[in-house]
């Protein structure tokens, strides 16, 4: 399996979930914003739409977008319990995370980073996510993770975003819970593994 990422986005989620499913697997840095292949190449022509992640499969086959990409890397190491058995309540409540993540926080933090974006409309992007920042630190006030004692992939991903509150000046002291939980996940061997091998420490 080949990895189509650039350090410190989206794509460090299904990185951290194949060092997680000690699944064998090389990385190809891409230019997200030149879409250009590390060693030449254009990125457009594996993913079209020239964002991260992609996950090119041995026979071919191109994964892309993140939650979809972290539950085929979970379903392909199913001793390591990174996701719950597919068709289970469990697993529909694996997809819940994913999505929330995906569409409440990942998507929320988008008008931060566009210098187009003017500042009232960013304010308006800080308060809705101190709403959803405030019902993780709920949640993760009765749990170790997001589903529960274990971690998942949506783990990775929930990680993965938060990390940019730093880039984006957002104090995450007010919940305290959330602060422990990313301590607790950047912890792991798995996900430290990504990182170094991302240069993000």
């Amino acid at each position: 399996m080949k990895l189509y990422y650039a350090p410190g986005v989206c794509s460090l989620s299904p990185h951290i979930a194949l060092e997680e499913a000690g699944l064998k697997h090389t990385l190809v840095k891409t230019d997200i914003r030149a879409k250009k292949i590390e060693g030449g190449g254009d990125y457009t022509a594996i993913n079209s739409l020239g964002y991260v992640p992609a996950l090119a499969l041995d026979d071919g086959t191109i994964l892309t977008e993140g939650p979809a990409i972290v539950q085929y890397i979970a379903d392909q190491a199913p001793d390591k319990k990174l996701a719950p058995a597919n068709g289970t309540p469990a697993r529909y409540r694996l997809q819940s995370w994913l999505n929330f993540i995906s569409t409440e926080v990942h998507k929320g933090f988008s008008p931060l980073f566009n210098a187009q974006m003017p500042d009232a409309a960013k304010q308006f992007a800080r308060d809705r996510l101190a709403i959803r920042f405030a019902h993780l630190d709920a949640h993760l006030a009765k749990n170790a993770y997001l589903m529960g004692e274990a971690f998942s992939v949506a783990d990775a991903y929930c990680f993965t975003v938060l990390r940019w509150t730093v880039p984006t000046k957002i104090d995450l002291a007010p919940y305290p819970n959330l602060q422990a939980y990313m301590k607790r996940v950047e912890a792991r061997p798995g996900v430290q593994a990504a990182m170094k091998a991302e240069g993000l420490i």
